[in-house]
């Protein structure tokens, strides 16, 4: 049985914001942070788009947040022209890498393979690896979405990985973004359906947060964060904006 987890709650900014918003907005989520002090439920992480990574994280110096990058080649430095190495975002504090988006998934035809090696390089940098994984609106409705989403974690989760280096994000690809989600059954059993297969594939699998992700939104956090097996959020949109990304963190359940 896999003891109690501090949630985790994740900003992916993915593809928004210039320096001054940038900085203003993660301004404003570190002052909530610093003023919720010892009393905060939840770990907080905010992943920038490259270009303000060092920006953020500079505003975030001292506060309780954590700086995470969206991205990471699997390759170490050299040439690798547009790619960012692990390292790099180690050197500018990060702490964290989401690998794995279904957005890169999709887009830019990253496999398992890919995301494996992108994780194992995070991993040698000493960073936490957050691996995302999802099935498409055919493949839910085809009944194959669990297959398919442990496939995923499977092919794409190193067998190096423990507990202290590893966050698997559940983001069914169909409601990110859309305002739709899976019914609350349906995410339970999603979240339980990994929990089994990481306990299977990793000596600490039973203690690995497990994110949802998918339009989640200061209306539906409380009882999303509140399913067994739902150990925080990956939230996109809705950490835009500090009100509404606060308003998630502070549904977090005390654990």
């Amino acid at each position: 049985m896999k003891s109690v987890l501090r949630p985790l709650i994740a900003a992916n900014w993915k593809m928004n914001g210039l320096k001054a918003e940038g900085t203003a907005l993660a301004a404003a989520v570190a002052a909530k942070a610093a003023a919720g002090g010892t009393a905060l439920a939840a770990d907080i992480l905010i992943c920038p788009p490259a270009t303000l990574v060092a920006l953020v994280g500079e505003t975030l110096a001292g506060s309780p947040v954590r700086l995470g990058g969206q991205d990471c080649s699997p390759q170490a430095p050299g040439a690798f022209t547009g790619d960012i190495a692990a390292v790099m975002l180690k050197d500018l504090g990060c702490s964290a890498v989401i690998v794995g988006h279904s957005e890169r998934r999709g887009s830019c035809g990253e496999t398992d393979a890919i995301v494996h090696a992108k994780a194992e390089a995070a991993l040698a940098e000493g960073l936490t690896a957050i691996i995302c994984v999802g099935e498409t609106a055919a493949e839910r409705d085809a009944g194959t979405a669990q297959d398919v989403v442990g496939a995923q974690v499977l092919g794409s989760v190193p067998e190096t990985a423990d507990a202290q280096t590893l966050v698997v994000a559940y983001e069914p690809v169909w409601a990110i973004g859309s305002g739709r989600i899976p019914t609350l059954d349906d995410i339970a059993a999603m979240h339980r359906h990994l929990r089994t297969l990481l306990a299977r594939k990793l000596a600490t699998g039973a203690d690995v947060r497990i994110l949802y992700g998918g339009s989640v939104k200061p209306s539906n956090a409380a009882e999303i964060l509140a399913i067994p097996d739902v150990d925080g959020a990956l939230v996109g949109g809705a950490s835009l904006n500090a009100e509404d990304f606060w308003a998630i963190v502070a549904a977090a359940p005390q654990r």
